[in-house]
């Protein structure tokens, strides 16, 4: 299937109309969110024309000025209010009552054995009215959602209320973790395709949908530029500096990863942690620290710019993440395109990436013991060995994860697969 799409790609002309899409995120632009920035512009730089739309903002936790820049060209669907969602609900039900009751009859199915309930759902049917109206003035005939909850639930209802396709990017673990509770087989069999960013979230997906369905599932990695695929390798320090990136939350495992540090501190290793990011677990991170005696070796920066993220990889020995659950975490593509190895777990599509003992070390999740065996073993290499790993891992980054390659990917099924 993928061949076919190759030959189709090179056949079309070169003088074709530009294409229009339109991108939809529940939050964009965010913090977290940098890997959606970087295809868009991606696509951009493709001949692309794409629209952001975002279901709400979160401007206020913005640090770095792409994500600024993203801002002002992102269009809120909630700026119009409960009044104008109202508005616009009542609009298509008069101008398309056949298309909208069909809708609603939809939204009260997926909603029902939803775990936010019927409610929610009637908010995701009003989003869909005001987004319908959008792209309508802005004759844009497709909607590309990313992550495969409510701004696909929106993508899937809106394309119920006028001319439009979806197609949709599924990231997991939220998806797999529920993929009743959001209705995700409805959402793959309406989509025209997904895209999986992993082996592992591909085979998820299979689980998920009719056999008949498995041609519209396709892998487009998460992407790096230039300013990473590009980045010449700095010395790794002597020093035993460690670095974790991503929000404090349960599923990234900071609080075991504190306990294994625990471990090393009794044995006389010496070490510093710097967590880049925040999050709803901090206040208990910052706790456990002091519990453990190790909070004059742990600094928490909140959240960074992606320059500082950049930094902060490029001083650190080792990028340590023993997520519980992920996807494929962005911020080990970073760290190994800088040339930083990397422990982290056997989890999802991080295998896909990560080689244990050639670019990394990987770890059963939630092994305490295994990762504080993983971190002492890293730190105890000399550095040209870890070196070595870096750019092992590097190379590995730039064949699977240049975003101008996968951006490319991406275009060719939006040509195959959108009218």
């Amino acid at each position: 299937m993928y061949e076919n799409i190759k030959y189709f790609h090179h056949s079309i002309n070169k003088q074709k109309k530009l294409m229009k899409i339109a991108y939809l995120v529940n939050q964009y632009p965010k913090v977290s969110h940098s890997f959606i920035r970087r295809e868009i512009l991606a696509l951009e730089a493709q001949g692309v024309d794409v629209e952001r739309f975002s279901v709400r903002s979160c401007s206020d936790q913005l640090v770095d000025q792409m994500d600024i820049d993203e801002l002002n060209k992102t269009t809120f669907i909630l700026c119009v209010g409960i009044i104008g969602l109202l508005i616009n609900l009542l609009k298509v039900m008069l101008l398309k009552p056949i298309a909208f009751f069909s809708a609603l009859q939809l939204t009260i199915t997926i909603g029902y054995g939803s775990e936010r309930g019927i409610t929610r759902h009637f908010a995701y049917l009003a989003e869909a009215c005001v987004l319908s109206f959008l792209l309508k003035k802005q004759e844009i005939k497709h909607i590309h959602a990313h992550f495969g909850t409510n701004s696909t639930a929106v993508a899937m209802l809106c394309g119920m209320l006028g001319d439009f396709s979806y197609s949709f990017t599924i990231h997991g673990p939220e998806e797999f973790d529920k993929p009743k509770a959001i209705a995700l087989s409805e959402k793959i069999k309406r989509a025209v395709f997904v895209a999986a960013i992993s082996s592992y979230g591909k085979s998820q997906v299979y689980r998920w949908c009719d056999y008949q369905d498995w041609d519209k599932v396709h892998i487009i990695h998460c992407g790096l530029d230039e300013k990473f695929i590009k980045a010449q390798i700095v010395p790794i320090p002597e020093e035993n500096k460690l670095v974790g990136v991503g929000r404090l939350c349960p599923q990234k495992g900071q609080l075991l990863l504190l306990q294994a540090l625990g471990k090393l501190k009794t044995k006389g290793i010496d070490f510093q942690l710097t967590l880049v990011g925040d999050g709803e677990l901090r206040v208990q991170i910052e706790s456990l620290a002091k519990k453990l005696d190790i909070d004059s070796q742990i600094e928490i920066t909140g959240w960074a710019s992606s320059d500082v993220v950049k930094e902060k990889i490029k001083q650190a020995k080792l990028m340590v993440m023993p997520s519980f659950a992920e996807g494929l975490p962005v911020v080990i593509m970073e760290s190994l395109a800088l040339g930083t190895p990397v422990i982290t777990t056997y989890v999802a599509g991080i295998p896909e990436l990560v080689v244990n003992e050639e670019s990394g070390w990987l770890i059963p999740a939630g092994d305490i013991d295994s990762l504080a065996v993983a971190i002492e073993k890293a730190v105890s290499l000399p550095t040209e060995k870890l070196q070595q790993m870096g750019q092992i891992g590097k190379q590995k980054v730039m064949e699977q994860h240049n975003i101008e390659t996968e951006a490319e990917h991406l275009v060719k099924l939006f040509e195959v697969f959108v009218n």
